[in-house]
């Protein structure tokens, strides 16, 4: 069975272009290791809750912008194998892929699909 990697940030909307520089060189290193698809989703028509919403998941800023992502794989064996060589990985060192937000804000963790529907 599938499974997916979620992940919701705020971007410095400023930022807009470095990060998506930084998501082709990042999600080029999952899908090496396996990962079927990656999708990074820029704020378009994200409403402003009375309790709960994307911007305060995030703790999102006037200034920023909400991305919601995730990362679809074969299994969680093969994200979990993934994981463990990215860390490894150049290509995934802050260093020499900085992020263009604050990581410290970011929600991120895996599921399990329980309903899947898809035309062929």
């Amino acid at each position: 069975m599938s499974y997916v990697d979620g992940f919701v940030l705020a971007v410095p909307t400023a930022n807009k272009e470095k990060f998506i520089k930084h998501a082709n060189e990042g999600d080029s290193v999952f899908m090496d290791f396996g990962a079927l698809r990656v999708l990074e989703c820029w704020a378009d028509d994200v409403p402003h809750g009375t309790q709960t919403d994307f911007f305060r998941s995030v703790q999102a800023k006037d200034d920023e912008t909400v991305v919601f992502s995730w990362i679809e794989w074969p299994d969680k064996a093969t994200r979990d194998e993934a994981m463990k060589k990215m860390m490894d990985d150049p290509r995934m060192d802050p260093a020499n892929n900085p992020m263009p937000f604050d990581g410290k804000r970011l929600i991120y963790g895996g599921f399990v699909p329980i309903v899947v529907l898809e035309k062929k």
